[in-house]
């Protein structure tokens, strides 16, 4: 049954293609197929010229069986001879074989960069990335169609919770529910596209495109020709140029003013000469920045430049270069083969891609590729041209500059991966040196001529196209406008770190959308590479979460406040054992989950996955802001913060959820069809950003960080107590750069460790990789600064604090020479330090001793210049000239340093071997003497009293009655009183008066017998000898 189409539908094609603007079309249902055929049929009446061409992309299934290619042979054949009734065929199958279509799997859709077509069908919406969809849509001329195909739905916002494919990157195994919100933004953000009709399959259109009710035909001002005002502008400048060389034909081939401009510019510079110039030429895509830049250098050949340099962060980026290149040979009468040829890449990563023209017509000129570190192969260049500057690192960029000629080109927005990085400091840089005096001899740049040329016009459509306007929107890709001045900068000790809610940032309300755009204009601002898909990752990702760093914020004034700093954080972790056993097995690591299973493959460690983490992902900081700690200071609160500082993590609270469940917008299916449903943000959402004082923190055990290894960034890491545990040994291919992976234990109390170290437990694993890294210094690293090698091992070199200590038996010390040094190697140095053999006799010696002094066992005080010579004589095998150069030295400075070092070393290791050789002389066996336990005072005090107490008890004895009573005189009493008469009654002046005893001398003698026996008894009681003679006198 035949039905009209909506007048809308063709009035929008029609505008689109009068002002060579895009159109979007959203098909809802199954039947898509001859709702496409419609459209093509409509663009085709609309368009002027030849019929549309169709890029078609999908998944893997493209629903064309077999038969009915068959069949579409059939339909050929019938065309070829006029036998083809068109009211009998299917009209999808007329159409598959009559419309010039380009089939494109999504996973090849790189191939399809630079080609050009009149319409874009979308399959497999779940298959759809934020990258695939600007790069196809960007293939898409103006006036053309983007059609999107979604299969039947009851309700829109089904789309909500529709599982897309990238989700099962984003799922781990502590982290499985992947959210809809890009889809939900996306969504969202159709129903405002001025230039977008969402319908169904019967061609209806549903209420969300509401906006679409007023639209109305318009009308384009063209002059007779029917150019309109910019094109006729270009007319008139190829007029005007067409008879200079080189310049008149290479203008021919530029398709807008803007570009005309540009390569006039540069041929400018070219045919001037002085090769003091440096033009920066900055554009959004698709505006033809590579195509100038091709043609400029068709000129300066033309102009008799013979070494001309280009760089890219691919050779595959310099296809549409090169492609112009030879279209501006051609436009000068240049002949393949016989004025020039190309020279392609066997290398199978460059898949073929041109690196190199000779050109050999009027003397030897050349074209040359060289990768972007590769700057000290510029010595003898002219013309150094850089494209998609803003993809390589700012510091590879500088180093790429010098005194010649220099074009950079550089994408500002795009989806290939973009970085204000370039034109926020580089070209700033240059600006300011164009206006220095040229009288300045410092610097190489001083004195240069600068240029910067934007180009605004778009080669496929016209400005001011709505679709890309919407897609810059959607995909946060023009955000250069969005970073806001910032009034005062407040002391970072007063900022305080917020917890961004992401079901509301992308809610797409106006103030959510107005923060969402400042958040990607930091992220671009800092970053070299970014994406779209970031978006996609930030949004639907279930691991990842975002934090804010803002200044105190006044709560009366209704406006957002400003972003100092922006933290991506991915939790990682909580992996099985079984599961990091089997990764281990196959040598297959899963999606996400970076630090643990690298932490696994480095060190075959099963534990480590177990615990939780958190990766930093991103982490930027407005460009107004940079160097001023504001950084530094998120990353400490948000160390704080997962330690518990701000809010207990208590079992209580183990309970409630962490953030919100995203909700699940099902209600609106169950109560309108699709032609009734209205789709609007939703009103009943948390608070954008929550403070960490407000939100329960997870329990993790430690922070990582994996970046792109640089002196700075890594002095970054390490002042915030970060320590590496990887760094790979194969530099990336664009950058130059080491991935290094950096780790911060945090103060959990679930681990047990042993020691105090700073590290806790992750000190064992730290000296493991201390130890791997100075091996690989020698090999892998060899060409590694000097600085950035010695940031990395954080060698210990002032040991001054522990000479009192040094002597003791300690294990951490060599202690031994026994299998390192030989009596050979000792008289070998010290004859080196006694300047009398060369140093070659001791590089063998040197390399040994190196080793043993960064893995701290040799506590030798140097300074760091002294270090740093031994590091590169001793580990990086560098010759004197090398270092000459590295630190800025003389050769004599760098030669007594070297000295003053091995004067050192030899010293210690002397001490050693003296040590050795005292060890093995005989020795006397020592006596111990070992103190009294009683001292002479005491002793001297305790017999003085045992020889008081025995004359005591001696002079009690003798005044014994028993013992004087054989003096007594018995029965003699007449004998006493005679001989008292005697003396007149007198006693005699002695005293004394003899009486005659009447004992016998047997009696006596007994009695002397017994007193000899006590008296023997009272010797023994009084300490003497003699217990023999005691017993036979006894006896």
């Amino acid at each position: 049954m035949r039905k009209k189409v909506d007048e809308r539908i063709r009035t929008l094609i029609e505008n689109g293609v009068k002002t060579r603007h895009r159109s979007v079309f959203v098909i809802v249902g199954d039947k898509y197929r001859d709702q496409i055929v419609n459209l093509h049929y409509m663009l085709s009446k609309a368009v002027i010229k030849s019929r549309p061409t169709v890029l078609w992309c999908y998944r893997d299934k493209l629903e064309l069986s077999s038969h009915k290619k068959k069949r579409a042979k059939q339909i050929k054949k019938f065309m070829q001879r006029g036998l083809l009734d068109p009211e009998k065929v299917d009209p999808f199958s007329l159409f598959v074989e009559t419309g010039g279509i380009t089939y494109c799997l999504y996973k090849d859709s790189e191939r399809i960069l630079g080609n050009t077509f009149g319409m874009c069908i979308l399959q497999d919406f779940e298959a759809l990335t934020p990258n695939l969809l600007a790069r196809t849509i960007e293939t898409v001329e103006g006036g053309g169609l983007i059609v999107l195909l979604l299969r039947s739905l009851s309700s829109l916002t089904s789309l909500y919770t529709m599982v897309m494919d990238v989700h099962d990157r984003f799922r781990t195994e502590s982290h499985s529910d992947a959210a809809g919100r890009f889809n939900e933004r996306f969504l969202l953000s159709l129903a405002s596209c001025k230039a977008c009709i969402i319908m169904d399959d019967e061609l209806n259109i549903l209420p969300i495109s509401s906006h679409m009710r007023s639209i109305k035909p318009v009308s384009v001002k063209e002059d007779s020709e029917g150019l309109s005002a910019a094109e006729h502008d270009l007319k008139n400048l190829k007029e005007q140029l067409n008879d200079d060389f080189p310049v008149g034909p290479l203008i021919r081939k530029c398709c807008t003013l803007d570009q005309g401009k540009a390569v006039i510019t540069f041929l400018d510079a070219i045919l001037d000469k002085t090769l003091r110039s440096t033009i920066a030429l900055l554009a959004s895509r698709g505006r033809g920045k590579s195509a100038a830049l091709g043609l400029a250098i068709s000129g300066a050949i033309a102009a008799g430049y013979s070494n001309i340099f280009v760089t890219a962060p691919s050779p595959e980026n310099l296809k549409t270069l090169f492609d112009f290149v030879s279209k501006g040979f051609d436009a000068l009468e240049y002949k393949e083969h016989l004025d020039y040829d190309v020279v392609r890449s066997k290398n199978p990563e460059f898949k073929k891609a041109i690196v190199r023209i000779n050109i050999y017509k009027q003397h030897r000129q050349t074209i040359q590729y060289i990768q972007p570190h590769e700057h000290e192969k510029l010595s003898q260049v002219e013309l150094l041209v850089v494209d998609e500057a803003a993809a390589i690192p700012l510091p590879v960029v500088k180093s790429l500059l010098g005194p010649y000629l220099v074009f950079l080109s550089s994408t500002v927005n795009g989806y290939e991966g973009t970085g204000r990085s370039l034109s926020l400091k580089l070209l700033q840089q240059l600006e300011e040196q164009n206006k220095m005096s040229t009288n300045s001899l410092d610097n190489s740049l001083s004195g240069r001529l600068f240029k910067k040329i934007e180009l605004s016009e778009s080669i496929r459509y016209a400005s001011g196209d709505p679709i890309e306007s919407w897609l810059h929107s959607l995909l946060c890709l023009d955000v250069t406008n969005s970073i806001p001045n910032i009034n005062r900068l407040p002391p970072p000790s007063e900022c305080d770190l917020y917890y961004v809610n992401r079901d509301t940032l992308f809610s797409y309300h106006k103030d959510s959308e107005l923060f969402l755009q400042r958040m990607m204009a930091l992220y671009v601002a800092s970053h070299y590479k970014n994406s779209p898909n970031d978006l996609q990752l930030m949004a639907d990702a279930p691991a990842h979460h975002l934090f804010v760093l803002l200044g105190p914020v006044d709560e009366s004034k209704n406006h957002l406040p400003d972003i100092l700093c922006v933290i991506q954080v991915c939790l990682e972790g909580k992996i099985s054992r079984r599961s990091a056993i089997k990764s281990l097995s196959d040598g297959h690591q899963p999606f996400g989950d970076q630090i643990p299973w690298k932490f696994c493959e480095q060190f075959q460690d099963t534990v480590f996955p177990s615990l939780s983490g958190a990766r930093i992902v991103r982490i930027a900081t407005h460009p107004s802001a940079m160097r001023l700690g504001y950084g530094s200071t998120a990353v400490e609160l948000l160390a704080r913060y997962f330690e518990g500082q701000f809010t207990s993590i208590s079992e209580i609270d183990v309970e409630t959820t962490l953030e919100s469940p995203h909700v699940r917008v099902t209600e609106a299916a169950e109560k309108a069809s699709l032609l009734e449903e209205n789709i609007k943000p939703r009103t009943d959402l948390p608070p954008l950003l929550v403070h960490l004082r407000e939100r329960r923190p997870e329990k993790l055990h430690y922070i990582g960080v994996s970046f792109g290894l640089t002196l700075d960034l890594f002095r970054f890491w390490r002042k915030l107590k970060f320590a590496p545990f990887y760094i790979s040994q194969i530099p990336n291919a664009v950058t130059g750069e080491h991935t290094c992976m950096v780790l911060k234990p945090l103060n959990n109390d679930d681990l047990e460790f042993s020691g105090s170290d700073k590290w806790g437990f992750f000190s064992p694993f730290y000296q493991d990789f201390r130890r791997r890294f100075v091996e690989l210094l020698s090999c892998s690293f060899s060409n590694m600064e000097y600085k950035l090698a010695m940031s990395v091992l954080d060698p210990k070199i002032n040991f001054v604090d522990l000479e009192d200590t040094l002597s003791s038996n300690s294990d951490e010390f060599l202690k031994s020479l026994d299998k390192i040094m030989t009596p050979h190697d000792m008289k070998r140095l010290e004859a080196y330090t006694n300047n009398l053999v060369d140093f070659r006799m001791i590089f063998d010696l040197v390399r040994r001793i190196s080793r043993q002094y960064f893995e701290e066992k040799l506590p030798v005080t140097l300074s760091y210049a002294q270090a740093s010579v031994l590091l590169c004589i001793g580990l990086q095998d560098r010759d004197i000239s090398y270092i000459e150069g590295e630190m800025k030295l003389e050769r004599q400075q760098v030669m007594s340093l070297q000295m003053k070092v091995m004067k050192k070393l030899h010293k210690y290791l002397n001490d050693i071997a003296s040590k050795e050789i005292d060890a093995t002389l005989p020795r006397l066996r020592e006596i111990v003497m070992e103190p009294h336990t009683v001292s002479v005072d005491e002793d001297l005090n305790e017999a003085a009293e045992r020889v008081k107490e025995g004359m005591e008890a001696k002079m009690d004895k003798l005044l014994d009655p028993e013992l004087l009573q054989h003096y007594a005189i018995s029965d003699r009493d007449g004998d006493l009183e005679k001989a008292l008469q005697n003396g007149s009654g007198k006693i005699p002046a002695s005293g004394l008066i003899s009486v005659k005893s009447s004992r016998n001398k047997v009696e006596n003698h007994g009695k002397q017998k017994e007193g000899q026996k006590s008296g023997k008894k009272r010797n023994k009681d009084y300490g003497g000898g003699g217990s023999k003679s005691y017993k036979k006198t006894k006896a």
